[in-house]
């Protein structure tokens, strides 16, 4: 019977879910609107919008079970490098960019450098979106399982087939007032279960006592793989994500430069304290349910919920849980379809009206939902998954970017180089190098595959600006760069 209740309020929601992408696509008329909600976004809303990024099943279901079995340590990627990433966002991108009326960050390739650098920066970061909304799709099903007992692969192909609809038809606008709608469902649903848990192991005092040894620890020892480990983890996500459509779309689409900066600021601040709660309610969930440890602890906390919550609880915390997936999805799923539009499909063409343009970004949202619908139903691991995405876009993305920001003298073929080299060596470290090293092995065999590729990127990127000069106009300061 009660299971029966929560799977109908399972079903209302997502059915709200798709009546507000429905009313949310009126405001659609053109690609701008589409892409980055017509660039209209006041300062809570684009806040909102940046926080709900990767405020998903990453955060609520991967970050926790990591931090369940290996403590601080475990969860440097997320939520520390997320919120190192928002913040990097409004330091380094949003002022630069947000004049230049961009809708991609290919777009910027091409105004920086030229055709052939914008159509390589398009191939590669459209893949790196893959293994994301994959893990987005994978958690929603793995919840719709453990709900009602259905079929991972039927839970698979329903999932995406209701966030294909949504994000098809209203963009960015049905992204942004979901996500405004779900940061609030999601504060409230989290705070309501970190509250009750906290009470259950009867308060703060007895959970610092019950850590294990070093669980609290930050800073690693001083031993150079672990270090090395440390800092690629800070890396992952932190500089990764920086290059990423969907973050560039979220800081486009505020009403004003300040506003764009603003909102990268107070989301990076609600990511860090607001990841914080999954990781304290699986602590709590630790110390109370430890044979939860045992299975798989990426369903830690949904089982806990569903053995010993009450349906109030159950409703709040789904209800989160379902919003935190839902908006990171729907964002993840927009950004490469955007890409793939604008960068890959419209050079093809002579001639593409807005209108046409609109069409080609709606069924590259189909090709995507597709793809990425394959992905899940043949992978489980959601942190995995995250983590590949974001290195994939660090090793080939991230250090051509900063350089034609901050670096008159880079060129368009150290732009090329620099990806291409960065992605090779990163591809080769993954195959080369052994996934556990032992202690007593070299070093280098402990320095994570993508921290080759990202130095092979430097390099690149140096060598080819520096053999392959070029005289070109600087598109943010309107002067010749030499």
């Amino acid at each position: 019977m009660q299971n029966g209740l929560l799977l109908t309020f399972i079903g209302v929601y997502l059915l709200g879910t798709l009546a507000v992408g429905w009313w949310a696509s009126r405001r659609v008329k053109t690609t701008a609107d589409f892409v980055v909600a017509g660039k209209r976004l006041p300062l809570f809303m684009a806040s909102c919008a940046l926080f709900a990024t990767w405020f998903g099943s990453e955060t609520i279901m991967g970050a926790s079970a990591e931090f369940a079995q290996h403590g601080l340590l475990g969860v440097i990627e997320d939520p520390f490098g997320a919120s190192l990433c928002l913040l990097l966002a409004g330091l380094l991108v949003a002022r630069p960019l947000y004049s230049l009326n961009l809708l991609t960050f290919s777009d910027f390739f091409r105004l920086r450098f030229n055709k052939a650098a914008e159509i390589t920066s398009a191939v590669f970061m459209v893949p790196s979106y893959f293994s994301w909304i994959a893990a987005q799709l994978v958690a929603l099903s793995i919840i719709l399982q453990s709900i009602s007992g259905l079929d991972r692969s039927l839970g698979v192909l329903i999932c995406t087939a209701m966030v294909l609809v949504y994000t098809y038809i209203g963009g960015m606008w049905s992204v942004t007032i979901t996500d405004f709608v779900q940061t609030i469902a999601i504060i409230i649903g989290l705070v309501a279960l970190a509250a009750d848990m906290v009470w259950q192991v009867g308060g703060f005092e007895p959970m610092a006592a019950a850590a294990p040894e070093g669980f609290f620890q930050f800073f690693p020892d001083a031993k150079g793989p672990d270090m090395i480990g440390w800092v690629a983890a800070w890396m992952t996500i932190g500089l990764g994500s920086i290059p990423q459509q969907d973050v560039f779309q979220r800081v486009m689409a505020a009403e004003s430069e300040r506003t764009s900066v603003r909102a990268c600021y107070t989301s990076s601040l609600m990511y860090l304290s607001i990841a914080f709660l999954p990781l304290l309610i699986c602590y709590c969930g630790r110390m109370l349910y430890p044979e939860l440890l045992e299975k798989d602890t990426q369903m830690m906390i949904p089982a806990m919920v569903m053995q010993h919550s009450g349906l109030g609880m159950q409703i709040l915390f789904f209800g989160a849980l379902l919003s935190a997936i839902l908006s990171t999805c729907s964002g993840a799923m927009l950004a490469p379809a955007t890409v793939m539009g604008e960068n890959l499909v419209k050079p093809l063409f002579k001639s593409v009206s807005d209108e046409q343009l609109l069409r080609i970004m709606r069924l590259s949202v189909v090709f995507v939902a597709v793809i990425t619908g394959g992905m899940a139903l043949m992978r489980n691991n959601i942190y995995e998954l995250v983590g590949e995405s974001s290195a994939l876009s660090l090793v080939s993305l991230f250090t051509p970017l900063i350089a034609g920001l901050y670096w008159r003298r880079a060129s368009a073929m150290g732009a090329i180089v620099s990806m291409i080299a960065g992605m090779l060596v990163w591809l080769a470290a993954l195959f080369l190098l052994p996934e556990e090293p032992a202690e007593n092995v070299s070093i280098w065999l402990h320095i994570p595959p993508m921290l080759y590729g990202f130095a092979a990127g430097i390099l690149g990127m140096i060598a080819g600006s520096l053999l392959f000069p070029e005289r070109r106009v600087d598109p943010i300061n309107s002067s010749p760069l030499s």
